[in-house]
């Protein structure tokens, strides 16, 4: 396929793909969508070998959020049941941290509900981030607290965080339909804040929220004008309670070519696949870690996710190996220039013209052993015809972990 081979010699002079291109990989059928996989494939392992990284998320505080975000389950007036409660003190964000990083995960996202901090919030979480530190030589801190007011992200570098993430979320276009309580200007403006103050800008999406193609690309177009080192690809989780709960609009072959997309865009940045894919991709995500070079281990913000030893299965068996501590996660031309800051877009070479989100999930499985007559083999083959049907047996509401007496899903 012309369009596939000119992506792929695109993606690794780290050119710009046209937006018609973009499109078209959106638009491809699902009898191309290995093409589409494999194609794309070279890309990522052009420019991150076999390599996953492996990320941990840590709810700080759950709940209580006086934003209206359509998707989120932690939003204001949420009827969903999740756990809430107040921030977590630093020893107990350390131990939560520490289950993810015994699994492999050598970086971790500590993550806050909220509109954004207050200078007292940020205070709390440099001692989180001390703490962890302290513990873990070498890990990678990420903070995730909202938007930013001036001079916090310049506190939260000195407090030791190594990254920032904020989510674009959806289209400037789109935004409105989404969110109320602050724009998408805000979001960008705190993306733009962290990469100032030095921190690894990390920014990306939610895809599944009844979005155009067209949204998809601008959205993704826009985050390579922002140049993040790292973009979390989110597929919704429809949680029960919150507006969006009826939105079930991927499938597989969809989240595939979705992420196909942003390696296209973003050849050379850490495409993260983020919450849903346990939802969405289901079996797929084996083909999905040719796309992406980063996940999620364990569960997500309020929602479970596969089982961390699950994870890593899927990785030995898919051919991939999990990225070392000691590892630079990326390219060496975009490494120097995050180590120098996070330099200019020009530099940095991610754009030509320049929940949660972090997540969400849950698990099933037949367990018994008594699955033997025909009777009942039959549900689970009428269950199997009608894959694209809304698979809400896999949405579980997270009740372990961090704010909890239960061990974590690490």
């Amino acid at each position: 396929m012309d369009l596939l081979n000119t992506l792929v010699d695109k993606g690794l002079r780290r050119e710009l793909p046209t937006r018609e291109e973009a499109l078209a990989v959106l638009a491809t059928s699902d009898d191309d969508v290995l093409d589409v996989v494999a194609a794309a494939g070279k890309v990522r392992r052009h420019w991150f070998g076999r390599r996953v990284k492996l990320n941990y998320l840590v709810n700080l505080k759950s709940g209580l959020c006086p934003e209206d975000c359509s998707y989120c389950s932690q939003r204001l007036g949420s009827t969903t049941g999740i756990l809430k409660y107040s921030w977590l003190k630093p020893d107990e964000a350390s131990k939560a941290a520490a289950a993810g990083l015994a699994g492999g995960a050598k970086r971790v996202c500590l993550v806050a509900s909220g509109r954004g901090p207050t200078d007292r919030d940020v205070d709390r979480v440099a001692g989180t981030i001390k703490a962890i530190k302290e513990q873990n030589e070498g890990v990678e801190v990420c903070a995730c607290l909202g938007l930013l007011s001036d001079g916090q992200a310049e506190r939260l570098r000195a407090a030791g965080a190594d990254a920032y993430n904020h989510n674009l979320n959806t289209s400037e276009g789109t935004y409105g339909d989404i969110t109320t309580t602050h724009t998408y200007a805000d979001r960008v403006d705190t993306v733009t804040k962290a990469h100032a103050a030095g921190l690894s800008a990390c920014s990306g999406l939610i895809a599944g929220m009844g979005e155009s193609d067209a949204d998809l690309v601008d959205v993704v177009f826009s985050l390579r004008e922002l140049d993040p080192d790292s973009v979390p690809v989110n597929f919704l989780i429809p949680v029960e309670g919150t507006p969006l709960a009826k939105e079930w609009n991927l499938t597989p072959q969809r989240c595939l070519r979705i992420l196909a997309m942003v390696r296209f865009v973003c050849p050379d940045v850490e495409v993260r696949i983020a919450g849903g894919r346990e939802v969405h991709l289901r079996t797929m995500q084996p083909l999905a870690l040719n796309l992406a070079n980063s996940i999620f281990l364990g569960d997500y913000l309020t929602t479970e996710g596969q089982a961390g030893r699950a994870d890593l299965e899927m990785i030995a068996d898919a051919g991939f190996v999990v990225e070392g501590a000691d590892e630079v996660t990326l390219p060496q031309h975009r490494a120097d220039v995050a180590a120098g800051g996070c330099g200019s877009h020009a530099e940095a070479g991610c754009g030509a013209s320049a929940d949660a989100g972090c997540g969400s999930h849950g698990e099933a499985g037949c367990g018994s052993g008594v699955c033997g007559s025909h009777e009942e083999a039959a549900p689970l083959v009428e269950a199997a015809v009608n894959a694209n049907e809304p698979r809400t047996d896999l949405v579980a509401v997270r009740r372990r972990g961090a704010g909890t007496d239960l061990a974590p899903n690490a």
